[in-house]
């Protein structure tokens, strides 16, 4: 599973706060899936899918 961090988000063009915006909301789909190890508050890594079907875009792969 690839992931992606508020560094990452931040690296895209990003701004901090709204990179960590986006995390927090990827956090609540993956909980609101039932995957109940995202509740963790110090956990900043959400799925690449999670965060593409929030911004409705797709990250191109790094082959």
């Amino acid at each position: 599973m690839i992931t992606v961090t508020k560094k990452d988000l931040i690296n895209l063009g990003y701004g901090p706060s709204f990179s960590a915006d986006i995390i927090r909301q990827a956090k609540n789909l993956m909980i609101s899936r039932g995957h109940t190890y995202y509740q963790s508050k110090k956990l900043d890594r959400v799925p690449r899918e999670a965060v593409e079907e929030l911004l409705g875009i797709t990250f191109k792969s790094e082959k």
